[in-house]
């Protein structure tokens, strides 16, 4: 154990780069594009994809469970933790706004924060968001992960100059997403800046384009020598020039010729490459493209296995991140023993009706289901247990191998 602790020790404050060279900072794409969280989220394929993420991830029931002797689990709503967690985190936020918050913060710059607020006795009795961009993660003399946080004037009531605030490992709620050395997560946003820097920079120049009329550029040729370019060019444009005097008719004098230079969208590809920015960016987050409005590749047949895949493989993954992050840190060291923490996903795997009831038929014949079990994952009402809604039932017809042909030999011997 004490050369574990010295290893953690040795190591270095913990960094969002590789060696000392390479690191993965926001700034400039080769689209020429300035990327960073703000700039990313006015991409509409970003926007859509933290907000599903989010979204999802903020919906799913939260629950306090605790390790039955029988090897079950059973659900603990008077736990202080159960109220935070399902309900309201801090009197100023509901359950749903502070996940989704914190999810967005970790789709974004790769990690999330909230400040844990004890009582005496070390119980956890509020949770606040705190902003990835101003925090900052070390270690100190001893080894020990410390969190220091700039606190603007804004947030520093007290402090009219604002400053830093120097939290405990257990003072802070870190959720980090995939990261060099385990520690810090690195921002997608990041590491996919060129493709989204790609994506603004084609945004801008459909708007572009569509701000001078759906014509790029041209020129009007005289037979003549002009005397005020300025003149004509400036009529022109106040003619024609912007969306709203596309498609007008335009009337040349003097026998001028106007002849247009600017390439097509079609012939440049222009919506061919919109779209696959928008691909690539799902693809960063690995979203469904059907979840962003791409519906090209999608059927009744196949949108439904895509949707569970998206359940599987993308939630999934964040789910249990969420877990075991929100039990290592809130979970007191004597409760972790036998507590422990839980989405529940049954609502999002259920598929569809026929699915489901086929499903809960066979469980009901063969004795692993309840009425009540049932009913419960359709959000019903139990039937009460004297009325038998707790009976595990079994098809007469079904007997143990050893005993097949027992009746058929009882017959036999009686006569």
């Amino acid at each position: 154990m004490s050369l574990l602790k010295g290893m953690f020790r040795s190591r270095d404050k913990p960094q969002n780069r590789i060696g000392s060279s390479f690191s993965f900072l926001f700034g400039g794409t080769t689209a020429g594009k300035t990327v960073n969280e703000r700039t990313a989220m006015q991409t509409t394929a970003v926007y859509a994809c933290v907000r599903i993420l989010a979204e999802a991830i903020a919906g799913l029931p939260l629950h306090v469970y605790i390790y039955r002797s029988d090897g079950g689990k059973e659900r603990i709503p008077f736990h202080p933790l159960y109220h935070l967690l399902h309900d309201e985190p801090n009197p100023e936020m509901t359950s749903f706004v502070f996940r989704e918050t914190l999810m967005s913060h970790l789709l974004l710059w790769g990690n999330a924060y909230a400040q844990v607020v004890r009582n005496g006795r070390g119980q956890t009795i509020a949770l606040y968001p705190l902003l990835p961009s101003k925090m900052d993660v070390s270690r100190a003399s001893n080894g020990e992960l410390v969190y220091t946080y700039y606190r603007d004037v804004d947030e520093s009531g007290l402090n009219p100059k604002g400053g830093y605030v120097t939290l405990r490992k257990d003072e802070v709620l870190h959720i980090p997403g995939l990261g060099f050395d385990g520690l810090i997560g690195y921002s997608p946003i990041a590491m996919a800046k060129n493709a989204i820097g790609m994506s603004l920079a084609t945004e801008e120049y459909g708007a572009a384009f569509f701000a001078n009329g759906a014509n790029p550029g041209g020129v009007l040729e005289h037979p003549g020598v002009i005397k005020d370019i300025q003149r004509v060019k400036d009529s022109w444009n106040s003619a024609y020039q912007g969306s709203g005097n596309a498609h007008k008719v335009a009337v040349l004098e003097e026998g001028m010729k106007f002849q247009a230079i600017g390439i097509p969208p079609e012939q440049a590809q222009f919506l061919e490459t919109r779209k696959f920015q928008i691909n690539e960016i799902a693809r960063i987050f690995r979203v469904p493209p059907h979840m962003v409005g791409d519906l090209e590749k999608s059927s009744f047949s196949n949108i439904e296995q895509q949707s569970l895949e998206f359940v599987k493989y993308t939630l999934d993954p964040w789910v249990v991140r969420w877990e075991q992050s929100l039990q290592q840190a809130l979970l007191l060291p004597s409760e972790k023993i036998e507590l422990f923490i839980k989405f529940n996903l049954d609502g999002l795997l259920r598929g569809d009706y026929q699915s489901r009831m086929n499903g809960y038929s066979v469980g009901r014949q063969n004795g692993w289901m309840s009425a009540n079990d049932i009913r419960e994952l359709e959000d019903m009402n139990r039937i009460p247990s004297e009325e038998g809604g707790d009976l595990y039932l079994v098809n007469g017809n079904m007997l143990p191998l050893s005993q097949a042909g027992n009746f058929y030999e009882k017959e036999a011997n009686s006569q």
